[in-house]
């Protein structure tokens, strides 16, 4: 009996976790008696199309463990949304290298790819399981509780806005971070997780699943400002007017689009920007600071999840553990049971792929712009132990002599 080839590709952007996938596929594909080969594709599908593989066999487990802890794709990546042509040719590929198994660690376009893969090798009647392994730190999949990578990236926008919030209490103002998420608003919701006072910031957040309106915004952060002296907002990229379109688009007609012809909403400052000078000309509020967090959550080393950790490691198993057991092909999902305990099961392909997960109404409070306490019972268990905390000085003041009250 000849032995079985297994190729894995990663996808999409990178995580802090995507590697812990990937090692958990290579050494649980090893411990199978009927492998032979384990291969990776070098920037994901466009390495399969150019026959860049890496024999992962020989790699040494001490190596893999440590490939494993480090953020970001060891294989590289790659941004290509394959069509069915540009699926063909990776069939062809896979088909004349005599790959048995594929496995592609992704978000959407990844599940979508290997549905196509599926469903081109069914056609040709070649033996190909495919399996799709989640990945994503905009939490957007469906049929999943969350997926990895998420929670590390939530921890550090957690971290990041309580840090950002004693910066503000210390220098008064208003303070915009805006946060990756284009249609769901998981992501930017985390910030919520790093209040510790009833007057800590975040003290608004704006998120894509709610209609933005600028006038509304502007007395919202006017009324907060009012209230506490400062303002500090958390705003998803994605956030759109009544119609759908960008608010960024709105303000910058400018803005550079992706190759699939979106607004290019990451990578650049300009939403920030705009709605700090939104602010400072309307309100007359003078000290008004914006980040844009880009890429930082994504692979941000030394903020990692430990319970994403392992459960992405763990996707990686059951992935392999379910094309050698289930005897068919799909995408590993991530259930939740009890407080706090996760199981996996093999969804169909077609229940995943091209498909957008967003963040549930239970978990946006009825103003729109603040998160519920059922979000943060969902979120808490995934940012995993060890997080910071902040404290303050007691108020103890003492009475003034020059100017008695």
């Amino acid at each position: 009996m000849s032995l079985c080839k297994i190729l894995v590709a990663q996808g999409g952007g990178p995580t802090a976790v995507i590697n812990q996938s990937l090692v958990g596929v290579v050494l649980e594909a090893r411990r199978q008696h009927q492998v032979g080969l384990v291969y990776g594709a070098r920037h994901g599908v466009r390495g399969i199309i150019n026959e860049d593989f890496v024999d992962l066999t020989q790699e040494t487990s001490h190596n893999l463990e440590l490939v494993a802890q480090t953020p970001s794709s060891a294989l590289g990546s790659t941004r290509d949304k394959p069509d069915a042509a540009y699926c063909h040719k990776m069939f062809k590929v896979l088909q004349a290298h005599g790959i048995t198994h594929f496995f592609n660690i992704g978000g959407n376009d990844s599940s979508d790819t290997v549905r196509i893969i599926s469903e081109e090798a069914a056609r040709a009647s070649y033996p190909l399981r495919c399996i799709h392994i989640p990945k994503t730190i905009d939490n957007d999949l469906v049929g999943n509780d969350h997926t990895p990578g998420f929670p590390s990236a939530a921890r550090f926008v957690a971290q990041a806005f309580a840090g950002a919030n004693l910066d503000n209490a210390a220098l008064p103002g208003v303070y915009v971070g805006v946060v990756m998420g284009r249609h769901a608003g998981f992501l930017t919701a985390a910030s919520a997780l790093g209040k510790k006072f009833p007057d800590d910031g975040p003290h608004l957040i704006y998120l894509p699943e709610r209609v933005f309106d600028l006038q509304q915004f502007l007395a919202d952060v006017k009324a907060t400002y009012e209230r506490f002296g400062r303002c500090v907002i958390a705003v998803s990229e994605g956030i759109h007017d009544a119609s759908g379109e960008p608010i960024a688009a709105q303000l910058a007609k400018d803005l550079e689009r992706d190759a699939h012809g979106n607004v290019q909403l990451s990578g650049n400052s300009a939403l920030a920007d705009l709605l700090c000078e939104e602010i400072k000309e309307k309100l007359g509020i003078k000290r008004v600071r914006g980040d844009t967090f880009g890429y930082l959550q994504r692979s941000f080393i030394g903020c990692v999840s430990d319970v994403d950790q392992r459960e992405a490691r763990e996707v990686g198993e059951k992935a392999v553990q379910f094309a050698f057991n289930a005897g068919r092909d799909g995408s590993v999902a991530i259930k939740r049971s009890g407080y706090y305990s996760v199981d996996y099961e093999l969804l169909p392909l077609t229940a995943v792929a091209g498909k957008t997960r967003v963040m549930e109404d239970e978990f946006i409070a009825a103003s729109g712009t603040d998160v519920t306490d059922a979000f943060r019972l969902y979120l808490r268990p995934l940012l995993g132990s060890g997080l910071p905390d902040a404290f303050r000085l007691r108020p103890n003041p003492v009475a003034k002599v020059l100017n008695p009250e």
